[in-house]
């Protein structure tokens, strides 16, 4: 009798996978080869102001991914646990954010939190302001990329077997010792999928930061002004910082996740 196939390649030989992976991969590495080879040919000049957006969307991008953590991690528990009636409510809340353009959610956020909107009159009153500064740029990259978080750890959370929950609550196991001991763990793969997730969104945010918190500026902001100022070979440096400065973190999660498979 012959071994039966692998599961990922039944139906489809391994001589003919190349066909299909090939051209992705082509089709994925041509726009870096054109970097490489425009970079080789004009040389690496970096224009006024770019090193201060690359610390800019770094010490911020960072900030926000924090802040996306400890506020979408527990609303991705409660929506992979709960049987509420609104969980369908929230879960079209989440959605909405997921789903609205970048440029119209940063209309959005301006109509609420703009100096002159009723929730932003009301933050001036007691000192906080979100106009133009650091504190509306974490705020429009938290929008930009919490949805992404909360749907890849709500995933997550799914997948823990409520029964080694339920085992350790009954081995007298506190809620939060369950959670940070048995939960948390197995759930870590699903947690650090949807915060690479979350921060190539947070990193790239280019419409929400563009109408609601164009100063100060980021890479992607810096990008476009560069463009429109210089040309598109003025940008080239900047794309290879932002490259060298945002790919470690969720290459490191891609290698660990993988380690762990």
């Amino acid at each position: 009798m012959r071994p039966a196939a692998p599961v990922g390649t039944r139906g489809l030989s391994l001589p003919a996978l190349p066909l299909f992976v090939i051209p992705a991969c082509i089709l994925c590495i041509l726009p870096f080869a054109a970097l490489l080879w425009q970079t080789g040919s004009e040389g690496f000049h970096l224009a006024y102001g770019d090193g201060d957006a690359v610390q800019v969307s770094l010490g911020l991008g960072l900030l926000a991914i924090v802040i996306i953590f400890l506020i979408g991690t527990p609303v991705a528990l409660w929506l992979a646990r709960t049987r509420s009636r609104i969980k369908p409510l929230i879960e079209m809340i989440v959605l909405a954010v997921l789903l609205t353009p970048p440029l119209a959610m940063g209309i959005l956020l301006l109509s609420v939190y703009g100096p002159y909107a009723s929730v932003g009159e009301l933050l001036g009153r007691i000192g906080i302001v979100f106009n133009n500064n650091a504190g509306a740029f974490v705020l429009a990259q938290v929008y930009g990329g919490i949805a992404y978080f909360i749907m890849a750890a709500t995933a997550a959370f799914e997948s823990v077997p409520t029964d080694a929950e339920e085992a350790a609550t009954v081995l007298g196991a506190t809620g939060m010792q369950t959670f940070l001991r048995i939960t948390m763990p197995l759930a870590a793969r699903g947690l650090l999928a949807g915060l690479i997730l979350a921060w190539v969104r947070v990193i790239g945010e280019f419409g929400v930061v563009t109408i609601f918190a164009y100063f100060p500026q980021g890479i992607p902001v810096k990008l476009y002004v560069n463009l429109q100022n210089d040309g598109v070979d003025q940008v080239y440096a900047l794309l290879w910082l932002m490259l060298a400065v945002t790919l470690p973190l969720p290459l490191a999660g891609l290698f660990f996740l993988r380690g762990r498979s």
